[in-house]
């Protein structure tokens, strides 16, 4: 499995022939310099975690320039199929959806999922995580959690799906902070690869992971470096 980290919150999957593109907020990401073609190019799935704007970031255009399939929660899929995205494919909490290489299921994430569109608030269902299980690669399975503070279902999802590559949000304010991030790691998973994400992109939250690998010490966490992939 191939993993790449655009800033934020934002990945690259590879994994048999699929190229799954998470939260793919680029082209109004201060931290990445490349273009949207370059990292999306030969996307076939992008997955959303939620509807907010930093995650959802050029999911239209990349589903349009590669007619890669939109994989998120019923009320995004439609909020975006009316901006032009055809290829559509809802779920939600508890359920997955199988594809040749992968599967992928939507879990639980406490956060919040919305839009402002003309000053008005848009609701855009409820936030998640998703777990992506690779069929290509057995073994290889990947939990984003989103946007997320701790909560203790993470040890239910642990037991479910046993993920062995975890990407956490460290940034604090808006999602898990250090010590949370840590705490969920330790507590509820027993992750062969941790990436820390969700920090470093606005000046409101954390801007580097340094206090999170200080609160991981004798764990793999790899710290990624904007656009340069990881094989796991």
């Amino acid at each position: 499995m191939k993993v790449t980290w655009f800033g934020h919150s934002a990945f690259r999957v590879e994994t048999g022939s699929a190229v799954i593109m998470i939260d793919p907020f680029l082209s109004g990401n201060p931290t990445w310099e490349g273009s949207v073609e370059e990292a999306s190019d030969g996307a076939t799935h992008v997955v959303l975690t939620h509807g907010h704007a930093d995650h959802i970031g050029d999911t239209v255009e990349i589903c349009k320039a590669t007619g890669a399939l939109l994989i998120a929660n019923f009320e995004i899929c439609n909020y975006l199929a009316a901006q032009g995205v055809e290829n559509i494919s809802p779920g939600n909490h508890g359920g997955q959806q199988h594809y040749d290489d992968f599967s992928v299921a939507f879990v639980q994430a406490w956060h919040s999922s919305a839009d402002i569109v003309d000053g008005n608030l848009i609701y855009l269902g409820n936030p998640a995580g998703i777990v992506v299980t690779s069929k290509a690669e057995p073994g290889k399975v990947l939990y984003h959690t989103g946007d997320t503070d701790i909560f203790s279902d993470m040890a239910l999802i642990n037991e479910i799906y046993k993920p062995t590559i975890g990407i956490v949000p460290v940034g604090d304010r808006f999602t898990m902070g250090a010590d949370l991030a840590a705490m969920a790691c330790k507590r509820f998973f027993a992750f062969e690869t941790i990436i820390p994400c969700h920090y470093g992109t606005f000046p409101i939250i954390d801007q580097t992971p340094e206090k999170f690998v200080a609160a991981m010490e004798g764990h793999n966490v790899v710290v990624v470096e904007r656009g340069v992939a990881l094989d796991l």
